[in-house]
């Protein structure tokens, strides 16, 4: 028996024409993404504590032919965080999507970022209210919206750190092993009213920052460990951020997914 349930016209894929999508931070993964974002026909709202880096990605989506707006975020605070999704809501009148990828990366956070007898508490802190707290703040401005508009899907960004128990950057994996549960709380809270959660994990990503601090022979070590014939690319995690912010994703809810070159493998 034929399947019923399908259409007889393929649809165009990764469709987002017109679909408000908040992008709570900026850098070489996001600019990426909202260039693929853009040339669908999305509309973006990109925030980032470097108003730099948020209108680079913005001039991305715009110039592959997307509308976008660039603001400075500082996703830790909560007032900032409510003034980014108000801007949004009066930019364009709907939320559909939020990819939340922003993370205090920088060496000053990051070097400080050690085990669990030597950590700075401010370290540890401030890494928990960028990368964990950030995130339940911008979802809990944004569900309500979402709610109205009858759905909408949320991509959380976390990391490899989860699953791979490092002997440094405790806090930075807590925070992303926190991100989580967050996003499957999401999902069966709110997945009977049409709204999406998911995890999204990427690898080692050949960014520009990437490539012009690696030198080649740490990048080799770096691929001789994955199952892969090469490292990531942003345009590789992109591919799965606008999947799962599209349609197509419809039937994925509560998923960590790993794009990562098969570095962690796991059930």
């Amino acid at each position: 028996m034929a399947d019923t349930t399908g259409t007889n016209s393929p649809k165009v894929e990764h469709d987002v024409r017109d679909k408000v999508i908040l992008l709570a931070g900026a850098g070489g993964l996001a600019t990426a993404t909202a260039a693929r974002l853009g040339a669908t026909g999305a509309r973006l709202v990109i925030g980032d504590l470097s108003i730099a880096a948020a209108e680079s990605a913005a001039e991305a989506a715009r110039a592959h032919g997307g509308q976008a707006v660039a603001l400075q975020l500082d996703i830790s605070d909560e007032t900032a965080v409510n003034a980014f999704v108000t801007h949004a809501i009066a930019e364009f009148g709907r939320i559909d999507g939020l990819l939340n990828i922003a993370a205090d990366i920088r060496p000053q956070n990051m070097g400080r970022d050690t085990d669990a007898v030597e950590i700075p508490l401010d370290v540890w802190q401030h890494t928990l209210d960028v990368n964990l707290t950030g995130y339940l703040l911008t979802t809990r401005a944004v569900i309500p919206h979402m709610l109205e508009a009858g759905g909408g899907s949320i991509v959380n960004i976390i990391s490899g750190a989860v699953y791979i128990g490092e002997p440094l950057r405790l806090a930075y994996a807590v925070s992303k092993a926190g991100v989580t549960a967050l996003t499957r709380h999401i999902a069966n809270r709110w997945g009977r009213d049409g709204i999406r959660a998911n995890s999204l994990g990427p690898g080692g990503v050949l960014t520009d920052a990437m490539q012009a601090n690696v030198d080649p022979a740490q990048r080799e070590k770096s691929l001789s460990v994955l199952p892969h014939t090469r490292l990531g690319k942003p345009d590789d995690i992109a591919a799965m951020a606008i999947h799962l912010l599209s349609d197509d994703g419809a039937w994925i809810q509560g998923q960590t997914i790993m794009v990562d070159g098969g570095l962690t493998m796991r059930p």
